[in-house]
């Protein structure tokens, strides 16, 4: 099995040497909305996402590839992964795809993504430049199989995601389908470190009562 795995990452490489993010803004964009779609899909084990992730189309294609700043894949189960190898997940495109602008993305290269997820199977593809707070998105036309420009994206909600997006205070805010809004890396981070700490008073505040009811000759395990 190892040998199978070792020979598969040889044949498509799941990294190009490249850093993820090219600046902190960056990668904290991409931790943010990686990370919220991680939360609002957590308990569906049947939608993957990844963030700076390969993306291998084409069976025996290691050439055509693309590593999206965040892909969202419906259909196949959650899990560690060196690539996305498309005939190994049942022939399943992801359905959403993010980019985050940076300093060093050039128009060219712009083209060339938007080429490639039209192409492969993209429904629902946006990108957002951090810098001049600006979102586009583009979503696929069934009829004609293309991606089209979303005419008015501010307050847009994602078919797919059902997230929805507000341009505001010179910033992008996303927003999960009962209005709350994804958090940063560090938002994220103060968050679970408030759940753990309310977790920790609970079970104290647990085990002191058990005790003062020993105290008392109750047995708390029996109540």
């Amino acid at each position: 099995m190892t040998n199978t795995i070792s020979r598969i990452e040889t044949i498509y490489p799941s990294s190009d040497g490249q850093p993820m993010a090219e600046s902190t803004e960056h990668y904290q964009w991409i931790v943010t909305i990686a990370g919220g779609l991680e939360n609002l899909f957590k308990d569906n084990n049947n939608v993957f996402v990844a963030g700076d992730l390969f993306w291998y189309p084409v069976e025996g294609q290691s050439v055509i590839r693309r590593a999206p700043d965040v892909m969202v894949v419906f259909g196949r189960p959650k899990g560690a992964r060196g690539s996305y190898i498309q005939h190994l997940e049942d022939g399943v495109a992801p359905q959403v795809v993010f980019e985050i602008l940076s300093r060093g993305n050039r128009i060219s290269e712009m083209a060339q993504k938007f080429e490639f997820y039209q192409t492969y199977g993209v429904e629902e593809y946006y990108v957002y430049d951090h810098l001049a707070n600006d979102l586009a998105g583009w979503l696929r036309n069934p009829d004609d199989s293309h991606l089209e420009p979303i005419a008015n994206i501010e307050n847009w909600t994602s078919p797919r995601l059902g997230i929805r997006f507000e341009l505001a205070d010179e910033t992008l805010r996303v927003l999960q389908p009962d209005g709350t809004r994804f958090l940063t890396y560090l938002e994220q981070a103060e968050q679970l470190e408030a759940e753990r700490s309310a977790k920790e008073q609970a079970l104290d505040n647990m085990a002191k009562i058990s005790a003062k009811l020993r105290n008392m000759g109750i047995d708390p395990d029996n109540l």
